[in-house]
């Protein structure tokens, strides 16, 4: 199945990297917003417009907007297929229901990638490159089906099939809660010091990374997935609760960590997979151009698969430790051949 032209309803961070990343690929993309601005600028970024019959409509609106848009897009394209991307499932049914689109024709998805930046401005290709597309494909024809599974494999996801209601206690989960809890955590920022943030390293920044999402798209997923997400913060309650009576007590608050430590565990590794555990391979490497080119150079020839890297220099240092993760047999291989050759190679770790 190829996809020759695309219509994207709604242009901000997903519809314009949907749009973008399908330019890419050659496929034809039409935008359109309920906001001049934001429609000119991501027509003037992806650039790849199309004469051919529109096959596939993709609504990339707000949730509150999508009942606006609906009944008009259907009448527009009676043949095409129709998917939404929206965070939460099973208020769009309902949408979706109550409009003249019939539901076998419409396949509620949910593209499990954002960024804390919203806007066309903060879009991109690579946005969904590895990333779990969530799709619900009960009742729904199979040539939807059909055509969003190739939107999704040219957009380098993958897609899993989950029932809208599982859906969105996943999402309650993995991303409704996180984000409430960053929010919660930065709220506290108010009451302190000026000169107290000063002294913030990269602890505080990376916990409350999305605290700078926009408040206007939360407040609706928030409300909308509000049955899923209570009872976590319910259940988050009773700990912080629990935490606080037994604040003096080391034992206590060693569980507290160790458990949040078991609780990291078990998110999977990249692309969505098993998390693995990965053994890190310590390089001491000189401050001079090339020696990050030529590392890699060595690991293309040692056949080794590197997942991750960290890289440590401070400024005026004449060195720098680049941290490689590896495979624990990757990680022995390349050892091996860089002392091999030289390289200040030391003692894995794991």
């Amino acid at each position: 199945m190829t996809l020759s032209h695309v219509r994207i309803v709604g242009s901000g961070l997903i519809g314009t990297s949907i749009g973008l990343a399908l330019a890419l690929k050659g496929v034809g993309v039409s935008m359109q917003d309920l906001d001049p601005r934001a429609q000119g600028l991501a027509e003037d970024l992806i650039k790849s417009s199309s004469s051919a019959e529109i096959e596939l409509v993709i609504f990339a609106t707000p949730i509150g907007a999508l009942a606006s848009v609906i009944d008009g897009e259907y009448l527009a394209n009676p043949k095409a297929a129709f998917i939404d991307i929206s965070s939460v499932k099973s208020k769009v049914k309902v949408e979706v229901s109550t409009s003249s689109l019939p539901t076998y024709r419409f396949l509620p998805t949910h593209p499990m990638a954002g960024r804390e930046v919203g806007g066309a401005e903060s879009a991109r290709a690579d946005l969904f490159q590895g990333r779990p597309w969530i799709i619900d494909s009960q009742g729904v024809d199979g040539d939807v089906v059909e055509k969003t599974t190739a939107l999704i494999e040219l957009l380098g996801g993958h897609a899993i099939d989950l029932d809208s209601a599982e859906h969105d206690k996943a999402v309650a989960l993995v991303s409704h809660l996180p984000q409430l809890v960053a929010s919660l955590l930065a709220k506290q920022l108010h009451g302190g010091e000026e000169r107290w943030l000063g002294l913030a390293g990269a602890g505080l920044r990376d916990t409350t990374r999305i605290a700078g999402s926009d408040s206007k798209l939360w407040r609706e997923i928030i409300t909308a997935n509000s049955q899923a997400i209570r009872p976590l913060l319910l259940s988050l309650q009773n700990d912080l609760s629990e935490l606080i009576a037994s604040l003096d007590s080391e034992d206590s608050v060693a569980r507290l960590i160790s458990d949040g430590q078991s609780g990291r565990a078990r998110i999977p590794g990249k692309h969505g997979g098993k998390a693995r555990e990965y053994t890190y391979l310590p390089i001491v490497i000189e401050d001079k151009p090339g020696q990050l080119a030529a590392l890699f150079e060595e690991c293309a020839t040692a056949s080794v698969n590197v997942e991750d890297l960290t890289i440590e220099h401070s400024p005026g240092q004449f060195t720098g430790l680049i941290t490689l993760a590896l495979s624990e047999s990757d990680a022995e291989t390349l050892s091996a051949h860089l002392k091999a050759h030289g390289w200040s190679v030391h003692s894995p770790k794991k």
